[in-house]
């Protein structure tokens, strides 16, 4: 009886410790709210940056747990069917060119009553704060920033007996003819002088510097027009008749980072997220960096950001800014850009860690201050897709500029029209 009677006292301590433990386990489940983020990976660097700083941040913020999610393909399609079916995550990355269209579909939180006046709003530079702007309203808070700057080669440019590098286009294009090599009997080029993307997004700002645009106010393609040919058209000459200027399909390279890196490529316009990858990748390359060469008397660049935005339809907003604040506050942008992968978008932060100063980095912070900011209106994906498709085809002599780009004005605004019916 008594050994019967130990053992069920045994049994019966057991059991409340049982009952004690998942009773606490079931009260901190309850307190802790669990956050969905999700973004794209540029590299597994940026990765591990980001999952160190949520790291850190539930470190801080216990009461907070954070799912993060890297969508590998087609993000913004991925993004939009979500948020479609009310399954999108609490908070996710947005760049500028989608942007317009979320703000406007009215899917995003407004942050404004969210943010105090120890956030310090105006260390944001503003260009980049103002992509995410609707109506007076603030959508997103940018995370970083870059711009194209001029690679060169220093062993190269000493090798044709170039000194510093080019000023003005047309300085680019004498530079190209000099640093161009053709060695083999049959006259392939083993390097061009300049390597470049045949894309909107590198060519944009060319056709603004010559009064040119490639949206027109009412969101539509206009790169058909004499203004825009006018800057398009030094770039297919280079390519076609001197022959300086090459792509990256045409030696073999996926990017004009790998390019340059191979040494196939004596200059290129890269944005400052290729300075780790060629000092890791290529790390006996010698190079340096300047601002673009002037267009038409112009100074010119290409200006890209990514926002954190919340879901409109988030049931822990609350929480959800609590994180935003964190990633883009000085402290947590600070730990963010340390790498050199990106650039910050607080103006405290960009001079703390002291990338003005850097003879690599100072060229595309200098930028910043006249480039064109990569977003035009809701319509700017479809709107790319044709340029891309039809320049590369003039490039390549299948058609004249002119028709390629009446060509890709005429079926872009066709499918724009279609959109808003």
């Amino acid at each position: 009886m008594s050994k019967l009677y130990r053992l069920l006292c045994q049994w019966a301590i057991v059991l409340l410790l049982v009952l004690s433990i998942t009773a606490c386990g079931s009260s901190l489940g309850e307190d802790v709210t669990t956050l969905t983020l999700s973004g794209w990976q540029s590299s597994p660097v940026e990765k591990q940056l980001l999952e160190q700083l949520l790291r850190d941040f539930e470190a801080t913020h216990p009461h907070i747990k954070v799912k993060y999610e890297v969508i590998t393909d087609q993000y913004s399609d991925v993004i939009k069917t979500r948020l479609i079916g009310d399954a999108a995550p609490d908070i996710f990355y947005l760049d500028t060119l989608e942007a317009p269209l979320l703000m406007h579909r009215g899917v995003l939180e407004p942050l404004d009553r969210y943010i105090t006046p120890e956030f310090d709003l105006k260390d944001f530079q503003p260009a980049m704060l103002n992509a995410f702007k609707y109506k007076g309203q603030i959508y997103g808070l940018p995370k970083d920033f870059s711009t194209l700057a001029l690679y060169y080669n220093t062993e190269f440019f000493r090798e044709a007996g170039l000194s510093e590098p080019p000023k003005t286009w047309a300085q680019l294009q004498e530079y190209s003819e000099k640093l161009t090599v053709r060695r083999n009997r049959d006259r392939r080029i083993q390097r061009y002088g300049y390597g470049m993307v045949p894309e909107l997004t590198r060519q944009a700002f060319v056709i603004r510097a010559f009064g040119g645009q490639f949206v027109d106010r009412k969101g539509f393609a206009a790169f058909a027009q004499p203004k825009a040919l006018k800057g398009l058209t030094p770039v297919i000459e280079q390519y076609q008749q001197t022959r300086t200027a090459g792509i990256p399909s045409d030696t073999g390279a996926s990017n004009v980072s790998e390019m340059f890196g191979q040494g196939k490529a004596a200059m290129v316009l890269d944005g400052n997220w290729a300075i780790p990858y060629l000092q890791e990748t290529f790390p006996r390359v010698s190079f340096a960096i300047a601002p673009v060469p002037t267009i038409n008397g112009k100074k010119g660049t290409m200006a890209f950001t990514v926002a954190y935005v919340m879901n409109k339809q988030s049931t822990h907003k609350q929480e959800a800014w609590e994180l935003i604040s964190y990633l883009t506050g000085k402290e947590g942008m600070k730990a963010w850009a340390r790498g050199g992968l990106i650039l910050p978008t607080r103006k405290s932060v960009l001079a703390e860690l002291g990338y003005p100063n850097n003879p690599l980095y100072a060229p595309f912070v200098a930028g910043a201050d006249y480039a064109t900011l990569w977003q035009a209106g809701e319509n700017l994906s479809l709107v790319t897709q044709n340029f891309n498709n039809q320049f590369l085809s003039a490039l390549l002599g299948e058609q004249s500029l002119l028709e390629a780009m009446k060509k890709a004005q005429a079926t872009a605004n066709q499918e724009i029209k279609a959109s808003l019916y």
